[in-house]
C-alpha cells in the first residue's frame, strides 16, 4: 500500500510566532485523521518553533530546500545534517520556483535528494512542465527525463525515503488547476518513469503528490484518482480550515 501524504508547503510565510500559533491550532483540528502523513514544509527560520509545537502530535515537520554539500563556504544554506539535527523529516527538493528564481537544475535537483536521503529525510521531489512545454506535447517526455535525473544513484531500498510531487508549472500560485484527468496523468507518467528504472513493481509503492493549487474544493476528486497518492499544498496550507479540510479529504 501506498502512504498518502499531504504536504504544507509555506514558501516564504510565517514568523516563528505564527508558526507556533497554526500548529496549536491546526493539531486538535488534525487529530486522530491518520489514514495519511501530515506534513508541514516550513521555512528554515521557523524550523525549531514548528519542531517544538508539533511534539506530541501527528504533524510532521519538513523544510523546504537542502544543500548538497555537509557543510563549507555556502553562504545562506543549510546541509541535511543540520536539518535532522533540528527534528526535520521531510524536504522538499526542486521545486519550480527553486529552479526558476535560483538557479536549480536537475543535476543540482539530484545531488540534493541525494544528500537529503543518504542523511535519514525523506525528500518530495518536485517535477513538473510549463505551459509551453505541454502545448508543444512534450509533458510525458519532460516528467520521465526530470523524475529519472533526480533519483540518479537512487536504490531501490531508499525510494522509500522518495516522494515524487508532479507540480505544473501552469498551475502553481496560478488558481489555474490540472482536471483530476490531468493529473492523474502526468502522476501516471512519474510512475511510469520509475517502473522503467526500477520496475512496476516498485514503483507501485512510491508516493506521488499532486500539488498545482491543490485546495479544499478539488482535494476530494484529485485524491480519488489512482496516481494521486496525496498533495503538496500551497496557499491552502496557510490557512488551518482549508488544510484541515484536505486532510480530511485523504482519510
Amino acid at each position: 500500500m501506498r502512504r498518502t501524504v499531504i504536504a504544507g508547503n509555506w514558501k516564504m510565510n510565517m514568523t516563528p510566532a505564527e508558526t507556533k500559533a497554526f500548529i496549536e491550532e491546526l493539531a486538535p483540528m488534525v487529530k486522530g485523521m491518520d489514514k495519511c502523513d501530515i506534513v508541514l514544509c516550513v521555512p528554515a527560520i521557523d524550523v525549531p518553533a514548528a519542531v517544538e509545537a508539533a511534539k506530541g502530535t501527528n504533524i510532521k515537520i519538513g523544510a523546504e530546500n537542502v544543500h548538497f554539500k555537509e557543510s563549507g563556504a555556502y553562504t545562506g544554506e543549510i546541509s541535511a545534517k543540520m536539518l535532522v539535527a533540528a527534528g526535520v523529516e521531510y524536504v522538499v527538493v526542486g521545486h519550480s520556483e527553486r529552479r526558476q528564481y535560483f538557479g536549480e537544475t536537475d543535476q543540482t535537483v539530484n545531488l540534493r535528494t541525494l544528500a537529503a536521503v543518504n542523511a535519514g529525510l525523506t525528500a518530495i521531489v518536485c517535477v513538473g512542465e510549463t505551459l509551453e512545454q505541454r502545448e508543444l506535447g512534450y509533458t510525458e517526455t519532460l516528467l520521465k527525463y526530470q523524475t529519472k535525473m533526480a533519483l540518479t544513484g537512487i536504490s531501490k531500498e531508499q525510494l522509500k525515503n522518495i516522494v515524487v510531487a508532479y507540480e505544473p508549472v501552469w498551475a502553481i500560485g496560478t488558481g489555474v488547476t490540472a482536471t483530476a484527468d490531468q493529473a492523474d496523468e502526468g502522476n501516471g507518467y512519474v510512475r511510469a518513469a520509475i517502473a522503467e528504472v526500477y520496475g512496476k513493481d516498485v514503483a507501485e509503492t512510491v508516493t506521488v503528490q499532486y500539488g498545482g493549487s491543490m485546495n479544499d474544493g478539488n482535494a476530494a476528486e484529485l485524491l480519488s484518482k489512482v496516481n494521486v497518492d496525496g498533495g503538496l499544498i500551497g496557499g491552502a496550507s496557510l490557512k488551518t480550515d482549508k488544510f484541515t479540510a484536505i486532510v480530511k479529504a485523504a482519510n
